[in-house]
């Protein structure tokens, strides 16, 4: 029996400037994490082109995953019983980095994220923070020029959020100079950290712009909540946000493919 389908990106259109933070924002199952799966070669879309560094993600994906690094919340991606050095010595043998330049590359990540003198403790132990800043040092080991985040603070205390959206700014972006491409479903962090966003809705993208040129085209006291339920008709409360993707996915149960 075929099983049934349902589009889950429909005629997506994005331009992402290089060396821009570009956020998106939407609903609760909008498709932004499906979009940043094809745009890291992770699921395959059905139709469209996507190209990342001017590489397209069907055909060049190898090039594209060369030139990328992806940070996700998603803890069961690293080994709980190795220690944070040991962790990205195992990630690093995968980006064929070893020896010397494997180590200095390593070295300067820990000391960057502030994980030096934890950097021999077991995973397991880490805190919440410590396990995030641990996971964008393993997005940078390749050196990448484009940097996909999906939701880096979720589940961080405020505190912990704040410090890593400073440390975002002040060395992914400022001192590596890195294109950043970010899902959050975090409004201040969005305005904190984006020079340009998207609004999602149901597949699509309902606006693209500024923050502060999307609120100013509903008013001046407009908020960008205002902006997110003016172009999706939801609270956002309730939903507790050098790239050139235009695909289209047709998105099987279960299914998974590569990146756009």
């Amino acid at each position: 029996m075929k099983r049934d389908e349902f589009t889950s990106l429909n005629s997506v259109s994005i331009n992402v400037r290089e060396g821009e933070v570009f956020g998106l924002i939407g609903p609760n199952g909008a498709g932004k994490t499906t979009l940043i799966k094809i745009l890291c070669t992770l699921i395959t879309p059905t139709s469209g082109r996507a190209y990342v560094n001017g590489y397209d993600v069907i055909k060049e994906s190898s090039d594209v995953r060369r030139s990328i690094g992806f940070v996700t919340t998603d803890e069961r991606s690293f080994y709980w019983r190795l220690t944070g050095r040991q962790n990205l010595e195992f990630f690093a043998a995968l980006h064929n980095i070893r020896g010397n330049e494997a180590r200095e590359r390593i070295g300067e990540l820990l000391r960057s994220m502030d994980l030096s003198e934890r950097a021999d403790e077991l995973f397991m132990g880490y805190s919440a923070g410590m396990k995030q800043r641990l996971a964008i040092a393993r997005g940078l080991l390749n050196e990448p020029s484009v940097l996909f985040m999906d939701e880096p603070t979720r589940s961080l205390d405020p505190g912990a959020a704040r410090s890593l959206r400073e440390l975002i700014k002040s060395y992914i972006v400022n001192e590596q100079g890195k294109t950043v491409f970010l899902s959050s479903h975090n409004l201040d962090e969005v305005e904190d950290l984006c020079q340009r966003i998207a609004i999602f809705d149901r597949g699509k993208v309902r606006a693209t712009g500024t923050v502060n040129g999307l609120k100013e085209g509903l008013g001046s006291e407009a908020t960008l909540c205002d902006v997110f339920s003016s172009f999706t008709g939801k609270q956002f409360s309730d939903e507790i946000a050098f790239i050139k993707p235009r695909i289209e996915r047709s998105h099987r149960h279960g299914g998974f493919g590569r990146r756009g």
